[in-house]
C-alpha cells in the first residue's frame, strides 16, 4: 500500500457504520516510557516501556434519529465498552483494519447559526490496539447459515491472541431473526477440518462484540468467520475484522 489521499475510511462503532457521517478520523497509540537510568547507563538515559494505550477520535456531520446514526449510537455508547474497529482505505475482505476494544469517552456536538452541525468524539482503549484485516464487508446481508472468506494471518505463538470484533449493523425478519457468529480455523484456506476457537453471543439487534483468544499457541494459519442464522426471512448486515497480537 503506497501512499494515499483518505477518500474512503471506514468506521464502526459497536453497532453502527458511522463511515457516512464522519470527515475525519485518526488513530494514535502509544507505550509510556519509565525512567530507569542509574549509574551504570553510561550517561544515557535507560528507558523501560511502561503501559500502553490507544485512541481513536472523530468528526463529521451531526445526525439523530437512529439507532445507526451517530448521535442515537454516541449517546448510547458513552461510558460503555465495545469493539471499534477502522479501515484506512475501505472495507472489503483481506482491507487493512484497525481493531480494540475501547470506552467511548466523550460525545460533543453543535456550532454557531448557519452552520452544518457537527459532531466529534473520542474512545479510549481496554484492549491493545490491533493491525488486523476485515473478514465480513457491511454491504452483504446474509439470510442463511454460512462462512466467509479465508485468511492467511499465520499461526500464533504461545502468549499471541486472536483478537475478532463483530459489528452487527441491522437485523430484519420475523419469528426473532438471530445471527449467531463464530472464528474458525484451519491448516488450509480450504477448511476441510475447521476449528472453532470462539463464538459470539446470539444476537437479535445492531450491537457490537469483540473477544480473544486465551494465549494459547495456534498452528493453524487460516481464519475465517462463520455464521447461523434463524427466523423466518432473516437478512442480517454485519462486520467482522479478525488480528493476531
Amino acid at each position: 500500500m503506497g501512499k494515499q489521499i483518505l477518500l474512503d475510511c471506514r468506521l464502526f462503532a459497536p453497532g453502527a457504520d458511522l463511515s457516512g457521517a464522519s470527515n475525519k478520523i485518526e488513530i494514535s497509540a502509544e507505550v509510556e516510557d519509565k525512567d530507569a537510568t542509574n549509574y551504570r547507563s553510561e550517561g544515557w538515559k535507560e528507558l523501560l516501556g511502561g503501559l500502553g494505550s490507544a485512541e481513536i477520535s472523530g468528526e463529521g456531520q451531526w445526525e439523530a434519529g437512529d439507532p445507526g446514526r451517530v448521535d442515537d449510537a454516541s449517546w448510547a455508547d458513552l461510558g460503555g465498552l465495545g469493539p471499534y474497529t477502522v479501515c484506512p482505505t475501505d472495507s472489503t475482505v483481506g482491507a487493512l483494519a484497525y481493531v480494540t476494544r475501547a470506552m467511548r469517552a466523550n460525545f460533543a456536538f453543535g456550532d454557531a447559526v448557519g452552520e452544518i452541525a457537527p459532531w466529534s468524539g473520542t474512545v479510549k482503549s481496554s484492549w491493545p490496539l490491533i493491525r488486523g484485516q476485515i473478514a465480513h464487508p457491511p454491504g452483504t446481508a446474509r439470510t442463511a447459515d454460512g462462512a466467509g472468506t479465508a485468511l492467511n494471518l499465520g499461526a500464533l505463538t504461545t502468549g499471541q491472541r486472536l483478537y475478532a470484533a463483530l459489528h452487527v449493523l441491522s437485523v430484519a425478519g420475523t419469528d426473532t431473526p438471530t445471527i449467531t457468529a463464530r472464528i474458525e480455523s484451519d491448516d488450509d484456506p480450504g477448511f476441510a477440518s475447521p476449528t472453532t476457537l470462539a463464538t459470539f453471543s446470539a444476537a437479535t439487534a445492531p450491537g457490537g462484540q469483540i473477544l480473544r483468544t486465551d494465549g494459547t499457541a495456534v498452528t493453524d494459519t487460516h481464519f475465517r468467520v462463520a455464521w447461523t442464522i434463524t427466523g423466518t426471512d432473516p437478512s442480517v448486515l454485519f462486520v467482522t475484522s479478525l488480528g493476531i497480537r
